[in-house]
């Protein structure tokens, strides 16, 4: 990591902006920002914001969610956590809390504002953007998202061709709270799990 991403990625870690400036209530708890920013790394996982799990191990995607992501990418937990080869900037940097059903809340509104612009900017390697969720893909995809998280996956042959630099591939979240939707749509599995994996070994070669 550069020196410039490595410092600013610490004033990041440190951020309590949902708790001493929040747009609607405060965080909950104690923030505990978790990101993997990398200024050598060719693929960034654009998810959506820490589980209970990632809150208090620290690391991105140590939960199930994780396993079946890293499933959907073909690695093993020793190259997906290798800095050199994943970026992993969520789009709320702290476990948001959870609502009444016990589902998570959405990622904070405030992170995104605050710092994904600087961050990209400082990660100039990236020419694979995974947006796993509808809040990455409504930051990172433009006019190529739908109106729906279905149709923004179901279109993303359509998304790849509009992307240049970086190319952009739109993803469900890997969560256990989806696999009713693996299950009704399985050409996402059939289809484009599979041109996934070669882009990302492409990229790992």
């Amino acid at each position: 990591m550069s020196r410039e991403l490595d410092d600013f990625a610490a004033i990041v870690r440190k951020c309590r902006i949902c708790v001493e400036h929040p747009l609607g209530r405060p965080l909950p708890h104690e923030p505990r920002p978790v990101l993997r920013p990398s200024s050598k790394a060719r693929i960034l996982i654009a998810s959506q914001a820490p589980g209970t799990k990632v809150h208090l191990s620290g690391m991105p995607f140590t939960d199930a969610s994780g396993d079946r992501l890293r499933d959907w990418l073909g690695v093993t937990s020793e190259e997906f956590y290798d800095i050199e080869k994943f970026a992993i900037v969520p789009m709320g940097f702290c476990f948001p809390g959870q609502d009444a059903k016990g589902g998570d809340l959405p990622p904070r509104r405030e992170c995104a504002p605050a710092w994904r612009e600087q961050l990209m900017a400082l990660m100039p390697g990236i020419d694979l953007v995974l947006t796993i969720g509808i809040y990455a893909q409504a930051w990172h995809m433009g006019s190529t998202r739908r109106s729906s998280l279905t149709e923004t996956v179901m279109n993303w042959r359509a998304a790849w061709d509009a992307s240049v630099i970086p190319r952009v591939l739109p993803l469900p979240h890997p969560s256990w709270r989806n696999t009713g939707w693996l299950k009704r749509n399985p050409w996402f599995e059939m289809d484009l799990l599979p041109f996934l994996r070669s882009e990302i070994r492409y990229r790992l070669a």
